[in-house]
């Protein structure tokens, strides 16, 4: 008996050992496997994309893939295969985006349309993963489009590679510099005989770059599809000056965007973010949630629900009153900047976290950004020789004062979901079939119908993007009598709500 549970013995942990083995190879990423055995097994879930086969610029790179096109710049498009498996993925949780495609293949209410797109480049992208799913979208719906990345860390190259071999003219990669931005927003605007008629924007940034250096496009262009609150607030800047001078849509407050993107995608991805980065435990935590919006009621809830103590800070009294309301202690930032152990900034303005608050800060707290801009926390104050900077992992930097304090700040201040973590593909297939919706819109609308002004997306549009989301939850929803209808006074099919409904 001895005998035979010693060879079983020895039997499992040979089997171990061949299952690890086969584990190590199922989940070596693909440059690995380019760079050889030699090359780190390590893969951190956080920063896939970081991993290249060489530190060479992109710029610096001549790539063209199996088609012979070169119209495009990414980190290596060696790795199309696995993004198209992403993109992939991404696409059973795009029901809307999907059926619009299936919708478009009788028709194509985009035939003619050259669209410039600034968005994140993540497999929701492609296949609206957000920009990779909506792009394919769009170009099944007759439209072309190239494409760049509105944060410098959000992109997954594997997602990015995906597109180039697809044939989309594709300039972004994760970790581009500042010149890099600028360089890819150009390189998919500047390009001789091709001339854009709308914009997708996320932040304001291309339609910012256009206006800067190349105004006269705007005289074929039909209108801005926006996105983002930062770049909602440039529109009706521009507006108010009197220098908008074509049609722009307003997506980031439609009721889907509000109630389904901006609430429920932060809920579940600001506990990620963090955790990829700091592997903090939020029980007992005191946490800082800098604005009240949407996006901060989101934060604020998957914190409450993990048992952290949460504080708030806003300046709209309405807000305000939820968070009270809400069982949020509402507070002002320097009354508590010295206890908190992470400070979470929501509010798409800028300078809410500023140096005298860094300064003040409790040794090792974490500093992170949900907002659209890295504006809102001022890293360049940081950036003074007395202060050491230590890169201690992907998107995680120490920043160290002379007495010895750290905080942690994570992803440059930029954006952490899309930084350092992943979003809801579900939650982000709503926000993309609205984007696709309000360029269709902006499109084919007759002269006329819109001036040159920021509109908030027909309510009835509203609501079929929520309807083509229902099928998944195998949801059936109640018809109104022709009774009911006449005494609410509304169509049978809706719009059910009021153009200002929120």
């Amino acid at each position: 008996m001895d005998k035979q549970y010693h060879c079983r013995y020895i039997y499992c942990f040979s089997r171990l050992g061949l299952l690890r083995e086969h584990a190590r190879q199922m989940f070596t990423s693909p440059s690995q496997v380019l760079l050889g055995s030699n090359h780190t097994e390590h893969v951190d879930a956080a920063s896939y994309t970081d991993s290249s086969d060489d530190e060479t610029s992109p710029r610096d790179k001549q790539q063209k893939n199996s088609k012979g096109n070169g119209d495009f710049c990414i980190k290596n498009i060696k790795q199309a295969d696995f993004g198209r498996r992403e993109i992939e993925i991404a696409e059973q949780e795009m029901p809307a985006l999907m059926a619009l495609r299936k919708r478009a293949q009788g028709e194509k209410p985009l035939a003619g349309a050259k669209v410039v797109g600034c968005t994140h480049i993540t497999a929701q992208t492609a296949s609206t993963c957000e920009s990779a799913v909506l792009m394919e979208t769009l170009t099944a719906l007759g439209a072309q489009c190239r494409w760049a990345a509105c944060n410098i860390y959000s992109t997954q190259n594997e997602v990015a590679a995906a597109l180039a071999e697809g044939g989309f003219s594709v300039f972004a990669w994760k970790g581009e510099s500042e010149d890099d931005f600028w360089w890819c927003i150009d390189r998919c605007v500047n390009l001789e005989g091709w001339q854009p008629n709308m914009i997708l924007d996320d932040g304001g940034d291309l339609t910012h770059w256009i206006y800067k250096k190349y105004p006269n496009m705007f005289k074929k262009i039909k209108g801005i599809v926006e996105e983002s609150v930062t770049g909602v607030h440039r529109l009706y800047q521009l507006s108010k000056a009197g220098k908008l001078c074509v049609p722009a849509m307003n997506v980031n407050d439609s009721v889907t965007k509000q109630k389904f993107d901006n609430l429920y995608c932060c809920r579940e991805s600001i506990l990620d973010g963090l955790k990829r980065t700091t592997d903090v435990m939020f029980g007992g935590k005191q946490v800082m949630v800098c604005g009240y919006g949407e996006v901060g009621k989101g934060c604020c809830a998957a914190l409450k629900a993990m048992g952290s103590i949460v504080y708030v800070t806003e300046i709209d009294p309405i807000c305000a009153l939820q968070a009270c309301m809400d069982g949020f202690r509402l507070v002002k930032l320097n009354e508590v900047i010295r206890q908190v152990d992470i400070v979470i900034t929501c509010t798409g303005n800028k300078n809410v976290v500023v140096r005298e608050y860094l300064d003040r800060m409790k040794n090792g707290c974490i500093v992170c950004n949900m907002g659209h801009s890295n504006t809102e926390i001022d890293v360049a104050s940081l950036r003074t020789p007395e202060l050491t900077w230590e890169r201690v992992r992907s998107q995680v930097d120490h920043v160290i004062w002379p007495d010895g304090k750290r905080i942690v700040l994570l992803a440059e201040g930029r954006l952490l979901n899309l930084s350092c973590s992943t979003v809801p593909t579900f939650v982000l297939s709503i926000t993309a079939t609205t984007q696709a919706l309000a360029l269709i819109e902006l499109y084919n609308a007759p002269e006329g119908r819109y001036k040159q002004d920021v509109y908030l997306l027909p309510k009835k549009m509203d609501e079929y993007v929520a309807s083509l989301h229902l099928p998944t939850f195998d949801a059936h929803l109640t018809e109104l009598s022709d009774e009911q209808a006449k005494y609410l006074g509304l169509n049978k099919n809706g719009p059910f709500k009021p153009n200002y409904y929120r």
